[in-house]
């Protein structure tokens, strides 16, 4: 659909999506914003939208791919665990004031392609454990969070290749803005129609209760067995005060925790991930009993098998999300090399922690009884994508029958 708005008019939709829709702000809320400098127009509008929806406070904590490159390059060795603390307090603090928090996650995703990923492995190891405390209450609803992105020149001229800089961010600016539906005038009420169309597909697979999810295309033949009283996940949420809010804009997955110790076969990735400032292409892992037992890939080797011994809980599978191939996202033909928007192009599968509202009453469980559903726990979470419009997946029942769930990448049921 065509339309007459300007950049500055869809910049400020998108500013609005992402408090009202992504946040969800409520009257007199903390707010923190996260944002890289090169994205300061838009951090600086979200500030203005947070204000305009009730926010009481609203902070920037401001990020610089330069900065962190310069150190994870000319750093000397045994210093990478050392940590500023204060930039994981912000989150913290905002938390336990009944805050919300919003980041933008742009980057350049082959960042770090020259640097040793045993001194990223090493200061992203340290900079999790140290933040474990706010990831849990991510990980539980238990406070209004989003994650959006926006345009960094580097990872423009990744997407678009042969132009000029300039011209790589604007064309990045409209992909973002039509996958967001930023760049239509009634965003608002289009959101508003997706999100309840996410809810009745997740209220539908949690019906089912299926013990399993059997993947098959390409190369890839692998069941994952799904946690006991699991919930589908998809859309809006709710935290324990009542806010509604959205975590991801975009968001095309419908997404639930796998069994920690039920996961069978072989996947192989359909894009390549960004990940640590490294892009890691032609994953292919193999899962017996649930944990990884085979991981390789064509490039960023190093770095995924290092990602994958984090700690035993990266060893296993903490999501499963199903993402229909005709996507917005997939159907533009783009790849972002950003996991928040390739991720909504494909069904994927992630590495490490699970969700705790992804089973019933799991946020109020120990870490022992949620194990004991099938939950996993990790100080990671990596998303990877295995879908295509050559996957087909059976939703298997408790008894072993088999129900057809998607079609050469479709939803059918």
């Amino acid at each position: 659909m065509t339309n007459n708005l300007s950049f500055e008019e869809k910049l400020r939709n998108y500013a609005r999506l992402a408090v009202r829709v992504g946040l969800g702000v409520r009257e007199g809320q903390r707010v923190l914003v996260q944002a890289p400098v090169d994205t300061a127009p838009l951090a600086r509008l979200i500030v203005r939208e947070a204000y305009a929806a009730g926010a009481g406070f609203v902070d920037v904590r401001w990020d610089d791919d330069d900065v962190q490159l310069a150190r994870f390059s000319l750093a000397p060795e045994g210093s990478f665990e050392q940590l500023s603390e204060w930039r994981v307090d912000a989150e913290i603090e905002t938390a336990e004031a009944g805050g919300a928090v919003i980041a933008i996650r742009a980057t350049n995703p082959n960042l770090y392609a020259g640097v040793d990923p045993a001194r990223v492995t090493a200061h992203q190891r340290t900079l999790a454990a140290y933040r474990k405390p706010y990831t849990a209450q991510v990980m539980t609803n238990r406070l209004n969070w989003n994650l959006i992105s926006a345009p960094v020149p580097g990872w423009a001229e990744l997407m678009f290749p042969g132009v000029s800089r300039e011209e790589a961010v604007a064309r990045q600016w409209d992909a973002i803005f039509a996958a967001t539906r930023a760049d239509q005038p009634d965003a608002l009420e289009q959101w508003q129609a997706h999100l309840a169309d996410l809810k009745r597909r997740r209220d539908t697979l949690t019906g089912k209760q299926y013990a399993a999810l059997h993947f098959r295309g390409g190369e890839t033949d692998l069941t994952v067995g799904l946690a006991d009283d699991h919930v589908w996940g998809g859309g809006a949420a709710d935290t324990p005060s009542g806010i509604t809010f959205t975590a991801n804009i975009p968001t095309e997955e419908v997404w639930t925790a796998p069994h920690r110790e039920r996961v069978e076969g072989t996947v192989v990735s359909t894009k390549p991930l960004s990940y640590n400032g490294v892009l890691i292409e032609g994953i292919r892992i193999r899962f017996e009993g649930g944990r990884v037992v085979e991981a390789t890939a064509s490039q960023g080797q190093d770095t995924l098998r290092q990602m994958i011994a984090t700690d035993e809980g990266s060893h296993r599978l903490g999501e499963v999300a199903l993402v229909p191939h005709s996507s917005p996202i997939s159907r533009s033909g783009l790849l972002f090399m950003n996991t928040l928007y390739d991720e909504n192009a494909a069904s994927h599968i992630a590495i490490g922690s699970a969700y705790r509202n992804n089973v019933q009453g799991g946020a109020a469980m120990t870490t022992e009884q949620f194990a004991a559903k099938g939950g996993n726990d990790s100080l990671t979470h990596v998303d990877w994508m295995i879908g295509s419009g050559e996957m087909d997946v059976d939703g298997v029942t408790k008894g072993g029958g088999r129900e057809p769930v998607m079609r050469a990448g479709e939803f059918v049921i």
